[in-house]
């Protein structure tokens, strides 16, 4: 521990482990927010005023016409 340094790391490698730390949470906050909005487009959580019956009716009508577009 002559440098300094907690980790035992140089200066050189903490930079490069930060660098892949950051990328990897980045990557893994993206996909965390993609997954969060994909479940929420398929079942919200929270649920209008006629309950989740009202919300899967308006899912199953976007899922007939989004269907039709691919047809």
């Amino acid at each position: 521990m002559k440098d300094g340094s907690l980790s035992g790391l140089s200066e050189q490698e903490a930079k490069e482990f930060h660098s892949i730390f950051m990328t990897s949470f980045i990557l893994f906050t993206v996909i965390a927010v993609v997954a969060h909005i994909l479940a929420w487009m398929w079942r919200p959580w929270l649920p209008g005023a006629g309950g989740y019956k009202a919300a899967m009716e308006g899912l199953q009508h976007f899922a007939s016409v989004s269907l039709s577009f691919l047809t």
